[in-house]
């Protein structure tokens, strides 16, 4: 009975987790922009701030909320949630370290971009920028949770460890 109320309490926390769009989006804007501009203007570029897009040379670069990649937390989010047998204090760690990579990986991305944009021009801009949204953001986010099973021993398979749970005890 135990381990279903824990199923049921992760199960709702995935669901509130799916739904805090908006929240993460407040949250991560700030932490992925701010840092972003002043690692662009460390590499010495000129670049000026204004509200949520940056400006520099002749481009102005509008930083809009897929940007912080709120769904790669979100997705990482579920995975930690949807797997069995990890103690809360173990996914509050995987979580925050997940999420810091995350974060920095995306920062890095950012300002590659922008800076291939500055000097290698518009198409090289725009076709990493899709390759790196269509196709290897996915791939990252499951090679940060692969690390992140490795680095804190986790046995369980999302879903299908619950689901033969499940079915034993029946």
């Amino acid at each position: 009975m135990r381990y279903l109320k824990g199923l049921v309490m992760r199960l709702i926390l995935a669901l509130l987790l799916v739904n805090s769009y908006s929240l993460l989006y407040k949250l991560l804007i700030p932490l992925t922009l701010y840092p972003s501009f002043y690692i662009l203007k460390l590499f010495g570029y000129q670049a000026t701030l204004a509200g949520t897009t940056i400006l520099t040379n002749s481009h102005s670069l509008n930083f809009i909320p897929a940007c912080a990649a709120a769904s790669a937390y979100i997705l990482l989010g579920i995975l930690i949630l949807l797997t069995k047998d990890i103690k809360t204090k173990t996914r509050i760690k995987m979580f925050l370290l997940g999420s810091l990579i995350i974060l920095i990986a995306n920062i890095i991305r950012i300002d590659s971009l922008i800076i291939l944009l500055l000097n290698g021009g518009q198409n090289y801009f725009e076709t990493l920028h899709l390759f790196i949204w269509k196709i290897l953001s996915s791939i990252f986010v499951a090679g940060v949770w692969i690390f992140l099973i490795k680095k804190f021993k986790i046995k369980s398979i999302p879903l299908i460890s619950d689901l033969k749970a499940i079915k034993n005890l029946m």
